[in-house]
Parts: structure tokens; C-alpha cells; sequence
């Protein structure tokens, strides 16, 4: 009967165009608002996801260095089941100060887990290395960003790449950050309806993209770390297997770092949740490899609105890989280059146009050999 029931799940999703994702967001769940702000004087910055009704949140952590606030609240065995917001920032963990201003701004609308004297915001939240600059590593999101990201949270401004929490993030960096691409920030949704009950269930994804490793598209490489001049990608994994670790000289952990929030409007236990993270994460492991590494921090977060009577934990947790899967993808293919770090438009420019010239040699050489060959 289980396995009758996934299939029919999967039907469903397979029947659902994986590629249309234009126009589609975390904000399509009902209640959920999002807002972006990035500091003037770097690419850094940071993105609130604001539960605009009652919400249930969970989280799971998969990555070995993850910064994070408030998430133990998460647990289900704590007492805490809604929260107000989630919230994603650079800077390390200097960047987790951004979450008082996201305190102050909920606060300021009367948000929050009452108690005796007043309400307190629950802001749950992660942040994600982006001190690739030593000149500027002291500029880092603050209050202040984190309170304008709140106030400017809405359902429709659909942004995306270099904005928020994306807006400093690379990726491919297990060969140095010189070697790294730009990273960024991406969202979609998935709905998915029930052709017996007439029900329907949506799940959206929002992703800022930090890794360590390459990323997949469709199972094939796509972007991350490249070679020393640029103009081509290495296979993370398979130069590894091939060379072994000391062939890469070892980096500082905790230098990366993905950090994805679910929305749905399914009715989820707090419990039922912190499944969906779980199952959120084989979209890390489809779209990154390596994945969830001793230098990531990898962290996703779920929020639950229950306007919606579906309520399968696997169909959920299997649309929610989906959609981080393809939210991953659309941070690459959204984002713009920053300084020295190309995005995936310029690399492949970068990358045709030496290919055209190799070509053009080859011809030319052949050329000549031809004409050589006739006297």
C-alpha cells in the first residue's frame, strides 16, 4: 500500500514540468514574505523569510560548521512550535548580529511568542562564510541591514542571484577561492494536485549558495572550481579520486556553507517538519558534490503554514528536493560576476571564445600542412 502510494507521488511529480520556473518563488505559499538587503560597501548582506500567520518551523543541520541562532528551539522536543521568521546571512558569525534588527522590526509589529510582559520574536537563523576579502572582511551585515531586509519583505519582487545572503557567495573553491565562481541566491515552487481529492499541496524552495563543491545540472557538471586559467572546470570529485587529498592544499574549515528555508502549506507537525528538512537535503546532494563537507555549514529550515489538508510527509519531502534541487541552479544561472569571481554567462563566453581560438589554429596549422604537402 506505501509503495503504491509513492509511485502514484512520483507519477505526480514526474508529471509536473521540472522546467518551468519562471515567475515561480518561496513566496508562493500564502504568508510567506521575503526581503533582501545587501551592504553598499561589499557584496554581503541578508535575506528574511517572514511567516505572515502561524507557522510551524524545523531545521536540519547536515554541514560540520555551521553558525546559527535559536535553532536548539527547533527541536521537537522544545516547547516552542511557531516562529516569525527565518533569517540568512553573510558574514559569518559576525553576520548573525543582522537578526536583531529582523527582532526589532517584528517586534515593532507586535510579533512574537507571548509571555508575561511582552511578545518575543522567534527568528531562527544561519549565516554562511563570505570574508573572502581581507580589506573588507570587517564590513559584515548588521542591525541595520537585517532591519531594512525585514521591513522590505513582500510576496512579489521576485530577486534573485546577487541579492540577500547570496549576494558575496562562490562556489567551487576546494582549489582556493581564486579558482571559484560566482555563487548567489535562488527560489522556485513546485505544486503538486491530487487528481482523487481535487487537493493540492505547494512547496517552494529559497537557497543561498556557498559551497565547497561544483554544482549539477540535470546530473551534469555545470559550474564550480575551475582550472588555473580559468577557462575550464575541474571535476571536484573525480581529480580527487584520481590524485588524493595532498594534492590540494587544505583550506580553513568552515569557509562555505549552503543555507536553504522550505515553505509549504501543508499542515506538518513540528516532528513531520524536520522530516521534510531531511529529505530537503538529497536536492543539496543532487545539485552540489562534494556535499556537506567539514567546510560546509550546510543547514535547511522548513515552515509549515497547514492551509492545506495534505499532509504526506513523503510526497512533501520529495517536492522540497525538487525544488532545492532547481533553486540551487537558478542561484547560478541567476547570479552576475563579482570582482574576480566570473558567473556561469561569462565563464562559458570566456570559455567558448578559447575554444573558437584553439579551433582556429588547428584549422590554420592544417592549412598549412596542406600547403606544404603541395610543394
Amino acid at each position: 500500500m506505501i509503495a503504491a502510494r509513492v509511485l502514484f507521488f512520483l507519477l505526480c511529480l514526474s508529471m509536473v514540468n521540472s522546467n518551468d520556473n519562471s515567475q515561480k518563488s518561496i513566496t508562493d505559499i500564502e504568508n510567506i514574505l521575503v526581503g533582501h538587503s545587501v551592504r553598499t560597501e561589499r557584496p554581503t548582506g541578508c535575506t528574511v523569510i517572514i511567516c505572515n500567520t502561524t507557522c510551524i518551523g524545523a531545521v536540519d543541520v547536515r554541514g560540520s560548521a555551521p553558525g546559527t541562532r535559536e535553532t536548539d528551539l527547533l527541536d521537537p522536543l522544545n516547547i516552542v512550535e511557531h516562529v516569525n521568521a527565518i533569517t540568512l546571512c553573510g558574514g559569518s558569525a559576525f553576520g548573525l548580529d543582522a537578526v536583531a534588527g529582523v527582532v526589532k522590526c517584528l517586534d515593532e509589529k507586535q510579533l512574537g511568542f507571548p509571555t508575561l510582559t511582552r511578545r518575543v520574536p522567534i527568528v531562527p537563523a544561519a549565516v554562511l562564510y563570505d570574508l573572502y576579502t581581507k580589506n573588507d572582511a570587517l564590513i559584515v551585515p548588521d542591525a541595520d541591514i537585517g532591519y531594512s531586509a525585514c521591513i522590505s519583505a513582500n510576496n512579489s519582487n521576485f530577486l534573485e542571484g546577487n541579492v540577500g545572503a547570496g549576494a558575496g557567495a562562490l562556489i567551487g573553491k576546494v582549489f582556493g577561492v581564486q579558482r571559484a565562481m560566482k555563487g548567489g541566491l535562488g527560489t522556485t515552487s513546485l505544486t503538486v494536485f491530487d487528481s482523487k481529492t481535487n487537493a493540492s499541496v505547494t512547496v517552494g524552495a529559497l537557497v543561498a549558495v556557498n559551497a565547497v563543491g561544483d554544482i549539477y545540472k540535470n546530473g551534469q557538471l555545470f559550474a564550480g572550481a575551475r582550472t588555473v586559467d580559468g577557462k575550464n572546470l575541474v571535476n571536484t570529485v573525480e581529480f580527487l579520486l584520481k590524485n588524493g587529498p595532498s594534492s590540494v592544499k587544505s583550506s580553513f574549515p568552515g569557509t562555505a556553507t549552503t543555507l536553504a528555508c522550505i515553505a509549504t502549506n501543508a499542515k506538518l507537525t513540528k516532528a513531520q517538519a524536520k522530516k521534510v528538512s531531511q529529505m530537503a537535503h538529497d536536492g543539496f546532494a543532487r545539485a552540489i558534490n562534494p556535499v556537506h563537507t567539514m567546510n560546509d555549514g550546510d543547514i535547511i529550515f522548513t515552515l509549515a503554514t497547514g492551509t492545506s489538508s495534505v499532509s504526506d510527509v513523503n510526497l512533501i519531502g520529495m517536492i522540497a528536493a525538487r525544488v532545492v534541487e532547481q533553486a540551487i541552479v537558478q542561484a547560478i544561472e541567476k547570479a552576475t560576476s563579482s570582482s574576480v569571481f566570473p558567473n556561469i554567462n561569462d565563464f562559458r563566453a570566456n570559455s567558448s571564445s578559447s575554444e573558437q581560438t584553439n579551433l582556429l589554429i588547428i584549422l590554420f596549422l592544417t592549412f598549412c600542412f596542406f600547403l606544404n604537402s603541395l610543394f
